[in-house]
């Protein structure tokens, strides 16, 4: 199943300058997604990391890993009310391991690990050009808003 942008933004609260996903290329429920980050020159953030050395932050990086996850929960429990928050709860094990800059696609990975009642674990991955960028254990909850 693949999710375009409009979709993505019914199901996340997220808006700019703090969506950090662009298209879900395939999502299985209760398993795993696959999503899209291009990186462009234009990001808010480049101003001031680093000026005249544009390095996507780090803890940006997690925050895509958790919309992502948020996507996946969402897509995977039809029963969650429409206005329910998904709140990211946990890092674990968070490794960089390659800079992304300006002109990068970042492709986004996660595998539902484990989820009891509201509570979802997962395994994060990026990747850029089929090199390791960012690899975390990441914990989210749903709730009402």
């Amino acid at each position: 199943m693949q999710i375009n942008i409009n979709e993505i933004l019914e199901i996340l609260p997220h808006r700019y300058p703090f969506i950090l996903i662009d298209r879900v290329t395939e999502l299985k429920e209760n398993e795993s997604i696959s999503v899209i980050k291009n990186v462009t020159i234009n990001e808010p953030f480049f101003q001031g990391h680093f000026p005249g050395n544009p390095v996507f932050p780090g803890v940006l990086m997690l925050e895509a890993m958790a919309q992502a996850t948020g996507v996946l929960a969402f897509k995977s429990n039809p029963d969650f009310q429409k206005g329910s928050l998904y709140l990211f709860v946990c890092i674990d094990k968070a490794r960089f391991k390659r800079q992304v800059i300006p002109g990068d696609t970042m492709e986004i990975t996660a595998t539902l690990l484990k989820k009891a009642r509201n509570m979802w674990k997962f395994s994060a991955e990026i990747h850029v050009d089929g090199e390791l960028a960012c690899a975390a254990s990441l914990m989210g909850a749903i709730t009402s808003r």
